[in-house]
This record gives structure tokens, C-alpha cells and sequence, in this order.
């Protein structure tokens, strides 16, 4: 959600998550907020493509309150990796809800799941992929997290625990590569990304960001070039792996097979569900939401 109304007057970059817009009224409702104090913000929304494509009238009016950038989950260019990521959305949707972003001349950026199984034909097949679309495309790995339909599904074994190393920027799952050659074909990737946007061509447009950033205080995305190959680098992933674990998080559920699916979507709630007494949302909304939850399909 957008953060306190009251707390954004200054200039700045401010991230919507897309909570905010499961359910369309929740959505105008905020950014009529927003109008209404003539606010002049740039916003910077994180999305999935099924919330996107529900409430397309949303989008087009945060488009007019300053939306510069969307960050969308496409997350796998085929329905395999939709599947083996329990993304209930097909494929056609995702690339649907890409194609309504360019049209709103809104730029975006791209969510990829790298999964522990790549080899390095997948590798290669994403890497071509990603350098044929224009956005930005970022690399993230499948990682359960507890709380998470993959923690109680996931039929692998963890190779770790450590709380640390659940980022999605490390394998917490068994690799089909050996784990160097993984993360080896992981940094090339990620590297052949960063050129695509960071070379000579781009270097006006970068040069005049950070030198507004800077200009305000802001030297973080200065301070990230600089380090890049520093913090992604093959020693020291591999190191972190090295490292002596102080935190492990607790052991998932063994998955079991004939367990009911309600007994199942339980267990991904800390606190217990109240229904729909414990919520204001509509039919459609709640059709929506319950049409995503575990057990849903497949």
C-alpha cells in the first residue's frame, strides 16, 4: 500500500504494492485521496499480471497520478515453469498484461524465477529471451519461504537453513548443476542483463540520474555500480554458503499426498483465517482471491 497520505508531501519516488488494487474501489479510492491533495508524486507500482488485467481502469488513472514504472511478475516465459512455480495465471495473460503496460507508455521491468534445476541450455534459452523485449528484466531464484504454498509443496529438500541465504538471490534447493557452475551461469546471465541498459548508449541518461540522486543526497544506486562486482561474484556466493549459520529457519512439513487441500491452505496462515466477517471485499473480489489460493487448481 501507499504509504500515510499525510507523510508524502515532499518530492520523491513512492512504491504502490499491489495490494492495493485486488479490489477496484480500494484502488480509485486511494488515488482519488491522492488527487484531491494534489499531490505530484512519481509512483512506482508492483504488480501481477491477473491483478493488472482485472482493473485495467485503475491503472490507466494512477497513470494520470504519476505512475513511471511498474515492476510485473511475468516470472517464466513457458507454462512449465507457471506450473512448477504454482502461478495460476496463464501464460498469454502475463504477456497480455505486458503488452497494456507498454500501451500505457508506462515503463516496466520484468520478474524472472530462475528455478535450481536450470541447466545451462535453460540458461541460454532465457537469456535470449530476455535480450528480445526492451524491459528491464530482473533474476530472481525459486525459493520457498514459510508462510508460502511452495514451503508445504515443495517436494525437495532444502540444502540450507540458514536465514541469511533466503533472499532469492541464493539456491536454498538442490541444484541440478553442480552449485558453482549454477551460480556461474546465474552471474553470466545476470551480467549480460546489466549490460543490455548500462552501456555507452544509455551513459547520458545514466550520467543525469545520478547526478539528480546526487544532488539530493542519494548515493545508493552510485554506491551499487560501484560494488557490483564485488557483491555478485562467484567466491563470494559461494563463501556465504561457507559461512557459520546462526539462524536456521525451522524444518517445513513433510508434504503429504492425501491430505485434504483445506488442512493444507491452514497451514500458510500464521494467525487463523476469520473469513469473510474478518474482511471487507466484494463477490468478485472474494472469487478472485479465493480462485489463487492453494488448492485452487492443479
Amino acid at each position: 500500500m501507499v504509504e500515510d497520505l499525510a507523510s508524502i508531501r515532499e518530492p520523491g519516488v513512492f512504491i504502490v504494492d499491489d495490494v492495493a488494487f485486488i479490489q477496484e474501489k480500494h484502488g480509485f479510492a486511494i488515488g482519488e485521496a491522492i488527487a484531491r491533495k494534489g499531490m505530484r508524486k512519481n509512483f512506482y507500482l508492483e504488480t501481477r499480471g491477473d491483478v493488472l488485467l482485472r482493473n485495467k481502469e485503475v491503472f490507466q488513472f494512477w497513470k494520470k497520478l504519476g505512475v513511471t514504472y511498474i515492476f510485473l511478475g511475468i516470472e517464466a516465459i513457458d507454462e512449465d515453469g507457471l506450473r512448477k512455480f504454482r502461478k495460476r495465471i496463464p501464460l498469454g495473460r502475463n504477456f497480455e498484461a505486458l503488452e497494456f503496460v507498454r500501451s500505457l507508455g508506462i515503463e516496466a521491468a520484468i520478474n524472472i524465477i530462475a528455478d535450481p534445476d536450470w541447466d545451462e541450455e535453460r540458461f541460454r534459452v532465457v537469456r535470449d529471451w530476455c535480450m528480445d523485449v526492451p524491459e528491464v528484466v530482473n533474476i530472481s531464484i525459486n525459493t520457498p519461504y514459510p508462510g508460502t504454498e511452495t514451503w508445504l509443496t515443495e517436494q525437495r529438500r532444502l540444502q540450507t537453513r540458514d536465514y541469511r541465504l533466503f533472499d532469492i538471490q541464493h539456491a536454498v534447493l538442490p541444484t541440478k548443476l553442480p552449485l558453482e557452475k549454477f551460480y556461474r551461469e546465474l552471474l553470466h546471465t545476470q551480467r549480460v542483463l546489466y549490460s543490455k541498459h548500462m552501456n555507452w548508449r544509455t551513459t547520458p541518461q545514466l550520467l543525469g540520474l545520478l547526478a539528480r540522486n546526487l544532488a539530493r543526497g542519494q548515493a545508493n544506486f552510485l554506491r551499487g555500480i560501484v560494488k557490483y562486482n564485488k557483491v555478485f561474484s562467484l567466491d563470494t556466493m559461494l563463501g556465504d554458503h561457507a559461512r557459520p549459520v546462526h539462524y536456521e529457519l525451522p524444518l517445513p512439513p513433510r508434504p503429504q499426498a492425501d491430505a485434504p487441500a483445506a488442512k493444507k491452505a491452514s497451514q500458510l496462515y500464521i494467525h487463523a483465517p476469520r473469513g469473510r466477517a474478518g474482511r471487507t471485499i466484494d463477490d468478485a473480489t472474494e472469487r478472485f482471491v479465493e480462485a489463487t489460493r492453494m488448492g485452487a487448481s492443479g
